[in-house]
């Protein structure tokens, strides 16, 4: 086996290893010891990710993703310790700023996950308008596709609506958000500023929040779940923790973190292709996009992804379900919102784009 070969497959190990480990020891730690621990725990993995970050923006070399593997279990064992007996009133205070940090960035993160998905779905739209021109093939599918986000939606909405409008105020802001979508999506054909691509992925954005305010409140972590802790034979409590694993992970906070982060990776991305004037040219500055700002900011975001990964599981973790469904519904709203001013503030297109757009 080539050594580089070798060197790859260790360090993409590690990598998952590392991922692995934040998913697993975050939940344990609430559910095991206390809401203080989980903060301790969560403040010093978000420590370490920026100073390892930051030894990978100055040095860059690939052994930090193996060199940082043995410090999560080092620092879920320095919490553990830390709260077995009286705890440092110092760590208490460090938590607890560290939980109004995390819940005072709570705008921020729908802010973040709003405008990332508004530009992943103008994205796709835009790609779709560029296959439609290599083909009729394309354009049939396309369209296909289009029709099939619109009823998977559609039916999500309608299979999530006993749960998701279970009072009379959330039954309205569904009504509202529904009819500000149909409104906005035939305002955007009528504008010819719009495309089936792009607003079927909003379209999906509305049904994926809305399947989150109704989800059953028996899937969001349960604080009193008990841990069995594995004793001298490890074999005969394997089931034991898997079960805990499998009930102490929760499902819709892994759903929403998955989404919030693929959404900002792509819009990252998308970032460095979005400009005009001197940008437009097909070879960037001097030759290239790297002295370009938003080139810049996606570097940062890359380099420091497990800080945010970090943090926003630690904010989706910390958020109760009433919490979660509010947090949804002005996701929806500003969503929306971003939208409809997009719509009005953005150029008119080419003759073949407008006729794609209302075809």
């Amino acid at each position: 086996m080539a050594p580089w070969l070798l060197w790859h497959a260790l360090s993409s190990t590690a990598r998952l290893s590392t991922v692995l480990q934040i998913l697993i020891f975050l939940p344990l730690t609430l559910s095991t010891l206390s809401k203080s621990a989980f903060l301790l725990l969560s403040l010093l993995l978000f420590l370490h990710s920026l100073i390892h970050g930051t030894l990978i923006l100055f040095w860059g070399s690939p052994a930090l993703s193996i060199m940082q593997v043995p410090m999560h279990p080092f620092l879920l064992l320095v919490c553990f310790n830390a709260f077995s007996e009286g705890v440092h009133p110092w760590l208490t205070m460090a938590a607890s700023w560290w939980g109004k940090i995390l819940h005072w960035s709570s705008p921020g993160f729908i802010v973040m996950e709003g405008m990332s998905s508004l530009l992943v779905a103008q994205r796709l739209g835009q790609v779709g308008k560029e296959l439609v021109g290599e083909g009729e093939g394309y354009q049939f599918g396309l369209l296909v596709a289009a029709a099939a986000a619109y009823v998977a939606s559609a039916w999500s909405i309608v299979v999530s609506y006993p749960a998701a409008a279970a009072s009379p105020l959330s039954s309205t802001l569904l009504g509202v958000a529904l009819t500000s979508l149909i409104f906005l999506t035939f305002i955007g054909f009528a504008l010819r500023r719009t495309n089936v691509i792009e607003s079927s992925c909003l379209a999906l954005i509305v049904a994926y929040n809305v399947w989150l305010c109704g989800v059953d409140d028996a899937l969001v972590i349960d604080p009193a779940l008990s841990y069995t802790p594995l004793l001298s034979n490890i074999l005969p409590h394997l089931q034991t923790l898997a079960n805990f694993v499998s009930n102490t992970l929760p499902k819709p906070v892994l759903f929403a973190l998955v989404y919030r982060l693929v959404v900002l990776h792509f819009a990252s991305r998308i970032l460095p292709t979005i400009g005009a004037d001197s940008w437009e040219d097909e070879s960037g500055v001097n030759g290239g996009w790297e002295g370009r700002p938003t080139s810049k900011l996606t570097h940062l975001l890359l380099t420091y992804r497990q800080s945010i990964f970090v943090t926003v599981y630690s904010h989706l973790l910390l958020l109760d379900h009433s919490s979660q469904v509010w947090w949804r519904w002005m996701n929806i709203f500003f969503t929306l919102a971003i939208w409809s001013i997009e719509l009005l503030v953005s150029s008119d297109d080419d003759a073949v784009t407008k006729e794609w757009k209302v075809d």
